[in-house]
């Protein structure tokens, strides 16, 4: 794959990681936490509308994991598009650690919090930069 071709797929994984994550964030406002509120049934299933994002602690904890999610959007942003067409090993390496660490720690903890169903979409996720880094860059471009 070309370095080109790469690096916009990364820039497309860091904007819907961005959207997710704000929208994610916005459930902090009851007035617009549907979306995740859906996307909450959906994972902890079956789809029974039971979920609740009602209490404090649940908003705080959307706010705080949409701004992670979106800082970590701008993080794969500027490595693809700034450090990629120079050192394309080295934003290789950066993201690929990065979401292949949260995988594994977000789907192990999915399992211990009896969502195992959250593994579907982790995979997803993952995939968006998995699979146009699944290649070892031959050279760095200066």
């Amino acid at each position: 794959m070309d370095h080109a071709r790469t690096q916009k797929q990364l820039q497309f994984a860091a904007i819907f990681y961005g959207a997710f994550g704000l929208v994610t964030a916005a459930a902090a406002l009851p007035a617009l936490s549907l979306p995740t509120l859906l996307i909450t049934d959906i994972i902890l299933w079956p789809i029974d509308g039971a979920q609740s994002l009602a209490s404090p602690e649940t908003r705080t904890l959307c706010a705080i994991l949409g701004g992670v999610l979106v800082g970590w959007a701008v993080m794969i942003w500027l490595t693809a598009t700034k450090l990629y067409p120079r050192d394309p090993a080295l934003a290789r390496s950066i993201i690929l650690t990065s979401v292949t660490t949260w995988f594994v720690i977000d789907s192990a903890a999915s399992v211990l919090a009896g969502a195992p169903v959250n593994i579907i979409p982790n995979l997803a996720f993952a995939a968006l930069v998995w699979l146009p880094l699944r290649q070892q860059p031959e050279t760095s471009r200066a």
